[in-house]
């Protein structure tokens, strides 16, 4: 019996009015084909795929739900028994593209043990979208996710990632949960050069959408704005 095949199925970032069409035919084809699917959030992912062209068959899909804090190795490799005994399934993040900063990653590196096929989908993601509309090194940049949250951890790590942009001219993208925005945007003004650039790109694809690149000494005379709770990619570079 062959194996199934994962594929990682990128869905909108944001469920504002979005610019453009974020869901392209041919994930269309490859979504409409599949009755299996692993997602984050099950009632954002039911949601997506009615619009996406299912609507009239959701109750006929399998769902597994996976978490990064809830999922166990266990039920990951309970998971992939499916897909290696022949089912093919679709990865479906919260938002953007799945096991990036996702917890999807944990599926795809299973698969890979047990070799089985995975094929990424064209997709929208904030980090490569904030990273095009930043104006700094797109040559050479990381993502680095999550910060330490308590001091002093916060402000070393700040410290050592603008070490990074200037002395490597090495882009540093960040994120954090978007109710502490503010905290870490006030703790990068304080911690950071007067020339060191930084991007905010806030939520990106929808009609509120708000994307700047500006010094340190910039932010600090215009402030800051409203990021408060809105999805939030910050990059510091050179």
């Amino acid at each position: 019996m062959s194996k199934g095949t994962l594929y990682l199925i990128p869905c909108p970032i944001s469920e504002e009015s979005a610019p453009y069409d974020v869901t392209p035919a041919a994930n269309r084809e490859v979504i409409t084909s599949l009755d299996y699917f692993i997602v984050e959030n099950l009632r954002s992912a039911r949601r997506f795929l009615s619009k996406a062209g299912l609507a009239g068959r959701i109750d006929e899909l399998e769902f597994d739900e996976l978490s990064e804090h809830t999922t166990s190795p266990r039920e990951v490799e309970r998971i992939v028994a499916k897909i290696e005994e022949g089912r093919s399934a679709g990865v479906i993040s919260e938002a953007g593209v799945p096991a990036v900063a996702d917890p999807g990653q944990l599926i795809v590196e299973a698969c890979h043990k047990h070799h089985i096929r995975v094929v990424p989908l064209v997709g929208p993601s904030s980090i490569i979208m904030a990273m095009m509309a930043s104006g700094l090194n797109g040559q050479s940049f990381a993502f680095n996710g999550y910060l330490p949250i308590k001091e002093p951890e916060r402000t070393r790590a700040i410290k050592r990632l603008e070490s990074r942009a200037i002395g490597e001219h090495q882009s540093q993208a960040m994120i954090e949960a978007p109710y502490r925005n503010i905290k870490l945007a006030e703790q990068i003004l304080a911690s950071c050069g007067a020339q060191t650039r930084l991007t905010i790109a806030c939520d990106i694809t929808s009609a509120n959408e708000y994307i700047r690149t500006a010094s340190i000494a910039e932010w600090r005379k215009e402030g800051l704005p409203d990021i408060n709770k809105r999805p939030t990619i910050f990059i510091l570079g050179a």
